[in-house]
């Protein structure tokens, strides 16, 4: 079984996902980063591919992106440091990035690697449903990945229940339509939103990312879906003074006292 869908088998609520963009902050701290993560106790990560655009993310992210090219990450390196982490790590994993470099490297090979490597599934923001379905579900069905598509306050019922039926693992529910980033709160208007989509009784689970950061926004982010996905909050405190251990573990008991 994917173990993506054993999680939310497993444990329906509450879940915890944290993105880390591979290769910062030096270049050879990504399986380190995953390790310290899951010795915290998270229940999933996201393992973010630098590429020089990124369009969703906003300026701390784009700014780790481009310090993990600098530092000399490629998608044929990430492949190469990933590849023992499915011997000690036994949490969900994913690659999460944009369309350009994974076509530059080949769709059928990079599922056929990432299957290899022990990835559960692939975030791929600017890769249209259709797309997708016309051209490379078969891939990732062959070798056994999640394919997670993104849905935000402007989607429409229409596209979501198309996501609901297409997708695979879970939803990603983004809480506004702005790039990610730190963000003090949830608007009466986003709550709106995560009450909509509970009420639609969608087939697969969410989980909803952009704007979390303390352990405030967490518990509300669980109370409209199945847990929250943190990236900038994290990120930006994986930038301070100290070691990448103490900063981990600081940060996961700061969302989770």
């Amino acid at each position: 079984m994917n173990r993506i869908d054993r999680l939310f088998q497993e444990r329906g609520s509450g879940i915890l996902s944290v993105y880390a963009t591979a290769g910062y902050p030096e270049l050879h701290d990504t399986t380190k980063v995953i390790r310290e993560l899951v010795q915290n106790g998270v229940d999933m990560i996201e393992i973010g591919m630098p590429f020089s655009d990124p369009l969703a993310d906003g300026p701390l992210l784009q700014v780790c992106n481009q310090q993990a090219l600098d530092n000399g990450m490629t998608l044929n390196l990430l492949f190469e440091q990933l590849v023992s982490i499915k011997e000690t790590v036994d949490i969900p994993l994913l690659l999460m990035g944009y369309l350009n470099p994974v076509l530059n490297y080949g769709i059928e090979k990079f599922c056929k690697r990432a299957n290899e490597i022990g990835m559960d599934g692939i975030i791929l923001p600017d890769l249209p449903v259709k797309e997708y379905t016309k051209h490379y579900q078969k891939h990732f069905q062959e070798h056994g990945l999640h394919m997670i598509f993104l849905i935000s306050p402007q989607t429409s019922e229409e596209r979501i229940k198309e996501i609901d039926t297409l997708g695979s693992g879970f939803i990603y529910m983004v809480s506004s339509a702005s790039t990610t980033g730190v963000k003090d709160g949830f608007q009466p208007e986003q709550i709106s939103y995560f009450t909509r989509i509970k009420e639609m009784n969608l087939k697969l689970p969410q989980l909803i990312g952009f704007g979390i950061s303390s352990a405030e926004t967490y518990r509300q982010a669980c109370k409209y879906a199945g847990g929250a996905i943190i990236g900038s909050a994290f990120m930006k405190h994986l930038m301070g003074e100290g070691s990448i251990h103490d900063k981990i573990s600081s940060f996961i008991h700061q969302i989770r006292p």
